[in-house]
């Protein structure tokens, strides 16, 4: 008999708020909400549901994971309720993206903006921070004398070629900005570039050398100061954005046989003229002034401003607004070539390793080992969201407030011995290099740096440790013993081929968690056309309509979701092919489908499969066979094993 949802709906509803619902979609493992007040829901009470496996905010929308198949009759009891507006009872995205899209609060339109423009230019201001740092080091009078050597030994003719290294990109940063934000809205990039280049022309004064006085204004028509934008970001994502908006104007307006010829010339035309006549100088002065104030903040006595700006990005980077602070970066490192923000947010990601690490030494429950050291290897590197969400809000937040105090008094101490980068864009261990530079700056960085990892590791001991990882998993005292499992086929194998990864690795903070269940991603090897075949022998469950995704039933009861790719319910099926129906009976290796991973990168989104055991609770252990390495499709991926499994005694031999 199937069971009935309709008070588990009516519960969520009561909990998200029936007035507070602007709309309601579901893909195969969640719902997903379009609220007016994100902050009126309780999180908690909404995770005590007995379907419910946790809550998640993104891309807009207030997701609660229910599950492969399940998702289905919750969404379905919710919709005959018929008191909110379910939109869609299929994967029908073009529909959910548009309402999320629609639904967005101008801050989220922001963060997208400046994401999606900012994103494209790290890598070589990051760089062109290493090249600064080699520079730096390579010309020191200290190290030079370890060879024999002083500064004025170096050719100035070899001076000025590594110059073109370490200078281009904040010489020419306003064209990069605009090219990027002509990109980001639609223009044609190329334009972007030759506008942002005018802006910063070696014919119109420097800005910095009219504000210094050493160089004058051109002034038109004798009354107006015309001077170049060199280092103001502001004034090229304002010149961007006009210039993308005039040209997708002409483009509208102008007859065919004019339209290539006349859309260049004058959205070029006509952007330059309203930068230099006005706006220009106006948001550049708009911008100086920002640039005080966050240097103002950041200088406050005693470390103050340091600890404020630290202890608060955790929770920044939890609703998706940190990415403000690239802008900034940018802003600090064009106008002064250093950037003091990204030194203080960097304790966030040391301190978060000593969280993670002391859980994981500490955890007797396998799970909570597992994701505390995978959390703890991405941090490594600067990925945060494993840690944010698989270890600091999971467990009563008490190691987000160890994570907060530890990277504040860590970020109070750089801020008051004034230590900052000469880049972005590289994050806890690769961080280094952005010191070089400068020894003092590199020796208390890596002392407060590591001083915050023990701190944090101290105090997540002391106060932090959480109950449930200290409760073992099961009986894991099989050594010496011959394990008979009950399953008749204990292995799930790789539905596609590729590169095997870590689940706590994936993009998704939902999938990365373990929320819903444990598993393996695989990265697919095919650029082009993918096949995925059944992991394992049974009954077809769930089939999405779109294609992404395949729930699988075994023959033994075991649970299995295949999900090809991030957020790709957002492509409406496109790249996909299914070759079964839901209801249908197929064998280990049997054909699913098919995906062409090239259009899914084309669409900006991950092609990483996903490939979950949704019903892990059922089972004792689930181990990765293939770790770290390549598959071929129906090689061994899992390793799983029952609770109610027969220990029979070896002797050793």
């Amino acid at each position: 008999m199937a069971k009935n949802y309709e008070e588990e709906a009516k519960a969520i509803l009561k909990l998200v708020g029936e007035n507070n619902v602007d709309s309601v979609t579901h893909c195969q493992t969640r719902l997903r909400f379009v609220v007016k007040d994100r902050k009126a829901i309780d999180d908690k009470a909404l995770e005590k549901l007995p379907e419910v496996k946790g809550v998640f905010y993104g891309s807009g929308q207030y997701q609660v994971i229910i599950g492969t198949g399940v998702v289905n009759d919750v969404y379905a009891a919710i919709a005959k309720l018929g008191t909110v507006n379910a939109i869609y009872g299929k994967d029908d995205a073009d529909t959910a993206g548009k309402t999320s899209n629609e639904h967005k609060t101008v801050v989220q339109r922001l963060m997208a903006m400046l994401s999606g423009i900012f994103i494209p230019i790290i890598p070589v201001i990051a760089a062109t921070g290493l090249f600064l740092g080699l520079k730096s080091a390579a010309t020191n009078a200290q190290v030079l004398k370890l060879f024999g050597a002083v500064p004025s030994d170096i050719p100035a003719s070899l001076t000025s070629v590594i110059s073109v290294l370490t200078d281009t990109v904040f010489a020419f940063l306003p064209a990069l900005i605009v090219w990027s934000t002509f990109r980001y809205f639609k223009g044609t990039p190329i334009i972007g570039i030759v506008i942002g280049l005018m802006l910063v022309s070696p014919i119109l004064p420097n800005a910095y050398s009219v504000a210094d006085g050493s160089a004058k204004a051109i002034m038109l028509f004798g009354w107006l100061p015309v001077v170049g934008s060199q280092g103001s970001v502001l004034t090229a994502l304002v010149a961007g954005f006009i210039g993308a908006k005039l040209e997708l104007f002409f483009r509208r307006h102008m007859p065919n046989v004019l339209e290539q010829i006349l859309t260049p010339f004058l959205t070029m035309l006509v952007t330059f003229a309203i930068m230099i006549m006005g706006v220009g100088p106006i948001v550049h002065a708009i911008e100086s002034g920002m640039l005080v104030g966050v240097e103002a903040v950041i200088h406050l006595p005693f470390g103050i401003g340091g600890f404020l700006i630290v202890a608060a990005y955790p929770l920044m980077v939890l609703i998706g607004i940190h990415q403000t602070m690239i802008a900034i970066e940018t802003s600090l490192l064009a106008s002064t070539g250093l950037n003091p923000l990204i030194t203080l947010e960097a304790m966030y990601g040391f301190a978060n390793l000593g969280v993670a690490l002391a859980i994981f030494l500490r955890a007797r429950s396998n799970k909570a080992k597992a994701t505390s050291m995978g959390a703890f290897t991405s941090q490594l590197f600067g990925v945060s969201e494993p840690t944010l969400f698989g270890v600091l809000i999971r467990y009563n937040f008490r190691p987000l407030i160890v994570t907060v105090l530890t990277s504040g008094i860590g970020a109070a101490i750089l801020s008051m011995l004034n230590v900052a980068a000469n880049s972005y864009g590289l994050a806890v261990v690769p961080s280094y290099l952005m010191y070089i530079y400068n020894g003092h700056a590199l020796l208390w960085y890596t002392i407060v740096s590591l001083g915050t990892v023990v701190a944090a590791f101290v105090a997540t001991n002391a106060f932090a440790i959480p109950k449930e990882v200290l409760t073992p998993d099961g009986d894991v005292e099989t050594a010496n013993a011959v394990i008979s499992s009950t399953v008749s086929d204990n292995k799930v194998y790789a539905p596609v081929g590729g590169e095997t990864v870590a689940l706590d690795q994936v993009s998704d903070p939902v999938f990365a968690s373990g929320m819903m269940g444990e598993g393996m991603a695989i990265k697919p090897a095919e650029p082009g056309i993918n096949k995925v075949y059944a992991p394992q022998a049974g009954t077809l469950s769930v089939v999405a309509d779109t294609g992404h995704a395949y729930g699988l039933t075994t023959d033994d009861g075991m649970e299995i979701l295949v999900h090809l790719g991030i957020d790709t319910v957002n492509l409406k099926g496109a790249p996909f092919t299914v070759a079964v129906k839901a209801g249908q009976h197929v064998n280990q290796g049997d054909l699913l489908g098919t995906f062409d991973q090239a259009a899914i990168k084309k669409a900006g989104l991950d092609a990483t499969t996903i490939v979950l055991i949704t019903n892990s609770k059922s089972y004792a252990r689930i181990e990765p066979v293939a770790a770290d390495t390549t598959v071929q499709a129906g090689a061994d991926l899992l390793a799983v094993q029952r609770e109610d499994v027969k220990v029979e005694s070896v002797e050793p031999a």
